[in-house]
């Protein structure tokens, strides 16, 4: 009989673990989630300010022209290519606003101080939004190696979180105009 009560509750034990450790994993997979809409919303404000600059005749032909074919492509990329496209708008970025008097002179230019604002508030946002939603799929990913949850099956048929990886260091002259 003691045996039995002993068996009753290893097994009461393993089920509150199992249960505890798949509740932690659902919650990691809704913090990705979270982190990844909060990274497309970044990525997206970012792509349309850019788009919206590429179109507002304060910068060049060509820059403009760069900008916005970069910016629409970001936009327009299937799921598979995002990263890609992702990386080239940052380029993209890097090179229209390589040098301060290029920021100055759309800065000069009807309006082009608030899309200077909201572009540099919108470059800064995307960096800190990825690490935030690449740090979840590293946790999501700890809990998931572990045998136990693989053995369990405790991540049922959720798919095995992805970082997301791109280029988005920030345009020098832009962020230069961050720390002012």
């Amino acid at each position: 009989m003691t045996t039995l009560i002993w068996i009753a509750a290893a097994l009461v034990v393993i089920g509150v673990y199992l249960s505890w450790t798949a509740g932690r994993l659902d919650r990691l997979h809704s913090r990705i989630d979270a982190a990844r809409a909060a990274l497309d919303a970044q990525l997206l404000r970012r792509a349309s300010v850019a788009q919206e600059l590429g179109t507002a005749s304060v910068l060049d032909p060509a820059s403009s022209i760069v900008l916005y074919q970069a910016a629409h492509a970001a936009r327009q990329a299937e799921e598979e290519h995002r990263e890609v496209a992702e990386s080239e708008l940052s380029q993209a970025l890097r090179a229209v606003f390589a040098e301060a008097p290029q920021v100055e002179a759309v800065r000069q230019a009807p309006g082009g101080e608030e899309s200077l604002r909201e572009l540099t508030e919108a470059v800064r946002r995307v960096p800190m939004a990825r690490r935030f939603h690449n740090d979840a799929v590293r946790a999501a990913r700890a809990v998931r190696r572990h045998r136990v949850v693989r053995w369990f099956r405790l991540a049922g048929h959720a798919p095995f979180p992805l970082a997301f990886e791109m280029d988005d260091e920030p345009p020098v002259a832009l962020g230069d105009r961050a720390g002012h």
